[in-house]
């Protein structure tokens, strides 16, 4: 099995995927023993010199003031945990769970945070034996990081709380035992090296990026279907047109297109049955291209936040313990905010090219594609359901990051809501991908009427793969399991996978 080792400097989000969504297994590098163990000394030698130290000898937030005697210090930081781990709602996949888990190893790997390396080896061997904390998915305000939601996976250390070891739900305690892994005692500074940290928001966005990428491929190719089936024009992907206007994602999306629909004897020339296509044929480079930039930039601020330190107080190689606030989600959540948004496009613009291949006035086929109308509805109601789905993701779209709400008798106030906004993208994108789905099926319904074997040899490939799982609607029938199945082929990546195949 693949080993993903990390150091707090190279970790990626594909590395991050990999341990969450396909198990793969976690190392610490060499490297990291020293520089952890380095910065454990010098907190050992701050709290010897009796200095104030945030968190470390102090009380937290508003309670910063009140100063903690030193036979209390490891008191301290277990209250911490206790107290902080006050989240709500449904449990975070355990997906998210893993993600955070390993970011927050792979943070205090760099070497910067004040505690031990026993404690990232905990982490790591969580990771190593799935067992996944229950974490609430709500309680962050995205500032002081993610406190709730990494309380609640600290809580699992101490061998306290729930967790799910291997999808069975037990005491953590039981989890623990059963991995041969010892409960944690903290020492000073632990407790707020643990939580203090925008993790949980990273997790959610290091996945919602992901599969946005996913989501970004598979609409280009399911929108070249959808041009085929409508008898489009492809004329306007031709790359001089974009290299006039040369932003990256429009010239790639045009270029990705021009692949794909190279060979097809259904498309049309201009004049030959329209002069032009509507804008959600023609205008596709434009709008997913855009969408595709904005991946670009969420990618670089994940990929950065990825290999943060991100908690208060940082302790440096040159004895210096300074407090601050890189724990301030304000990057990830504009980041995630902006995600949403762009990939909600892809929805909107998909949701129109659906109403176009079952609109007879706009496509020349028949109504909703039954081929008995009237007696059957055809791809009406999942029209309706694409059309739920992408007003849904107008208001999941609205930011999250514009709103800020003081806490902590407002020695707290400004935050982030990047954990909301995180949240949000993820929502948005698993919206998507129902959409894409139907527009996929609309499509290849379509291209039955047209002749799938008219088809560019590239989209004949992933008709072919649809049609392996889904059979045409020859007369109504219960079609959510075939929006589930195909739903499924969207969201693991084999649509786009056989788009890359295909212009290989």
């Amino acid at each position: 099995m693949t080993t993903v080792l990390i150091n707090g400097e190279t970790l990626t989000y594909e590395d991050v995927v990999g341990v969450a969504r396909y198990h793969k297994h976690v190392g610490i590098a060499t490297a990291v023993k020293d520089k952890v163990d380095k910065s454990r000394a010098i907190v050992e030698s701050v709290l010897t010199q009796d200095r104030v130290i945030y968190g470390v000898n102090t009380g937290f937030g508003h309670l910063a003031c009140v100063r903690i005697s030193p036979d209390e210090l490891c008191k301290l930081q277990e209250n911490l945990i206790m107290s902080h781990a006050s989240g709500t709602g449904a449990p975070l996949p355990d997906e998210v769970v893993r993600a955070m888990i390993l970011l927050r190893a792979n943070s205090l790997a760099k070497g910067l945070s004040g505690v031990r390396y026993e404690l990232i080896e905990t982490l790591v061997a969580l990771v190593n034996h799935d067992i996944c904390p229950i974490i609430p998915e709500q309680g962050s305000l995205g500032a002081s990081g993610d406190l709730a939601p990494l309380a609640h996976l600290a809580l699992a250390l101490l061998g306290k709380g729930k967790v799910r070891m291997g999808g069975v739900l037990m005491d953590a305690a039981e989890a623990l035992r059963r991995a041969g892994i010892v409960p944690l005692e903290l020492k000073p500074k632990e407790g707020l090296g643990l939580i203090n940290g925008t993790q949980a928001m990273t997790a959610l966005g290091a996945i919602a990026l992901y599969d946005s990428m996913i989501m970004a491929v598979t609409a280009d190719a399911v929108a070249c279907l959808s041009i085929e089936a409508l008898r489009g024009i492809p004329d306007a992907f031709r790359l001089c047109l974009h290299q006039a206007r040369p932003h990256p994602g429009q010239m790639e999306c045009a270029e990705l297109i021009g692949k794909l629909l190279q060979g097809s004897r259904l498309v049309s020339a201009p004049g030959e049955l329209r002069v032009q296509d509507a804008y959600s044929l023609r205008c596709i480079p434009q709008v997913h291209g855009a969408t595709r930039d904005v991946i670009g930039y969420v990618e670089k601020v994940i990929g950065t936040e990825i290999n943060s330190a991100s908690d208060n107080p940082l302790v440096f190689p040159d004895g210096n313990v300074i407090s601050a606030g890189n724990f301030h989600g304000q990057p990830v959540a504009f980041a995630m905010d902006f995600l949403a948004i762009a990939v909600a496009e892809l929805g909107n613009i998909s949701e129109r090219r659906i109403d176009r291949l079952l609109n007879p006035t706009l496509s020349q086929l028949p109504a909703f594609l039954a081929r008995h109308s009237g007696i059957n509805s055809g791809f009406m109601i999942p029209h309706y359901t694409a059309a739920s789905l992408v007003s849904e993701n107008k208001i999941l779209a609205t930011p999250a990051s514009i709103d800020s709400i003081p806490v902590s008798a407002s020695q707290e106030d400004h935050v982030s809501m990047g954990t909301t906004a995180a949240r949000k993208a993820g929502k948005v994108v698993e919206n998507v991908s129902h959409v894409l789905a139907i527009e996929l099926m609309c499509a290849c319904q379509a291209v039955d009427f047209q002749g799938a074997e008219k088809l560019a040899p590239q989209t004949r490939r992933i008709y072919d793969i649809v049609r392996e799982v889904i059979s045409p609607l020859d007369g109504d029938r219960w079609l959510y399991p075939d929006i589930e199945a195909i739903t499924e082929l969207v969201i693991k990546g084999q649509i786009a996978q056989a788009v890359k195949e295909a212009v290989l």
